[in-house]
């Protein structure tokens, strides 16, 4: 029960932003990109709940549209790596034991990079942009999927299941697609789910760097990086925007570490 609530304030902060994501309009009616001059590094009060940039924009609406941003990032480069995880790992399991050799220790190179320094070599022979972005934070996180996809791979290639759908005289592909690839995207979930979180913080990590959506846009990273002249006199136009990554990352990890305990049968 214990373990129930403290899901509860995680699950519902993902909820609000899902809403930020889908109808932002529905918690804020201010325009992200309204420039105010006369009210610019306004602190936070009943004009602007989360205080006002250098340039008079409510931070409270570009928090919140903000998260489109973030989170379109985070996503599509998720589904990327999944994807081209899946297929790697799945080749590399199903594969001649020298093919799967070199793709194995080609997992495993890239593996030991930190993630946000693979994506930086990345755009360092792509250029910056928001399409690079995603295109790098996908290729910095292929690994993690493709190793875990590999070994179960291994797994359920000498399951009885398959081995009898051999016996039958099934082709390889309908073996692949029938029995193989359902039963190793068990973990996917909760990998995804985690790498979500580390996607955040690479997408601002890189938006910070002048890489990603450049201003005006309200994306969290770029917020920060506009703010960070600021700190002495404004600090609320970097908090909210920090606050709203970290509130990300914690959430997605907590949900994705129970989603974790209940695919290996723990008690939560």
């Amino acid at each position: 029960m214990t373990s129930s609530r403290s899901l509860l304030a995680p699950a519902a902060f993902l909820v609000l932003l899902a809403v930020a994501v889908a109808a932002p309009g529905l918690l804020t009616g201010v325009d992200p990109l309204a420039a105010d001059p006369v009210s610019a590094l306004a602190p936070p009060g009943g004009a602007h709940w989360f205080g006002s940039d250098h340039l008079g924009r409510d931070v409270l609406s570009r928090v919140v549209h903000g998260a489109r941003h973030s989170l379109s990032i985070g996503v599509t480069a998720t589904a990327l790596a999944v994807t081209a995880g899946v297929l790697l790992g799945l080749a590399a399991g199903l594969s001649p034991k020298w093919l799967d050799e070199a793709l194995a220790r080609s997992f495993d190179v890239l593996s030991t990079l930190p993630e946000l320094l693979l994506a930086l070599l990345v755009i360092a022979v792509t250029g910056p942009g928001t399409g690079n972005v995603i295109f790098a934070i996908a290729v910095a996180q292929i690994p993690n999927y493709a190793r875990v996809i590999r070994a179960q791979t291994f797994v359920v290639r000498h399951a009885g299941y398959v081995e009898q759908a051999v016996t039958f005289g099934r082709s390889r592909a309908a073996i692949t697609a029938g029995h193989v690839l359902p039963n190793v995207l068990g973990p996917i979930p909760v990998l995804a789910t985690i790498g979500l979180g580390q996607a955040v913080i690479a997408a601002s990590g890189l938006s910070f760097l002048g890489m990603g959506p450049q201003p005006p846009a309200a994306e969290w990273g770029a917020m920060l990086s506009e703010a960070r002249n600021y700190l002495r006199v404004a600090w609320w136009e970097a908090l909210f925007p920090g606050v709203a990554i970290t509130l990300t990352v914690v959430s997605l990890t907590v949900v994705g570490r129970r989603l974790q305990r209940h695919f290996e049968g723990r008690t939560p």
